[in-house]
């Protein structure tokens, strides 16, 4: 009877009984995504929680302070493959100049990434970094997740 009404539970919830449970869609998550990345948009927001993830210790969470410490932007240029093969800096910050490397290396941590082949030329995407004064950093793309 109890494994009857469990049945009915699940079955009311719309999720069978043997489906696996997936970790939620957290930003900064370290959870292993499925399948190929449809979009940039998509293959960005795993990057970013990538390179979170490579660089815990230097990363911090909670609300940005107001001003930010450094804010350099990056152009990571991919192969095909998901290594990478260039960083363009579009944006060197005035304050703390020394971040721009440390967010470089933050990336190469990180590297190599999915594979994009499947996905429209170029193979790039930017990604902000928003540096705290204790040069602890967070992604600009993570910050503005849903």
């Amino acid at each position: 009877m109890l494994a009857s009404a469990w049945a009915t539970l699940l079955a009311a919830c719309g999720t069978p009984p043997s489906a696996p449970v997936q970790p939620a869609n957290v930003a900064g998550t370290t959870a292993r995504p499925t399948g190929v990345a449809r979009t940039w948009d998509e293959y960005k927001l795993r990057a970013a929680r990538r390179i979170h993830a490579a660089n815990a210790a230097e990363t911090f969470s909670g609300p940005l302070p107001d001003p930010l410490q450094s804010i350099p932007v990056l152009q990571v240029k991919l192969n095909r493959d998901g290594s990478i093969k260039d960083i363009v800096t579009l944006r060197v910050p005035r304050q703390s100049p020394e971040t721009l490397e440390l967010a470089r290396r933050a990336i190469r941590r990180a590297a190599p990434f999915e594979p994009v082949a499947h996905l429209p030329q170029p193979w790039q995407f930017n990604e902000t970094f928003l540096y705290n004064e204790q040069l602890k950093f967070q992604l600009r793309t993570l910050a503005e997740a849903p």
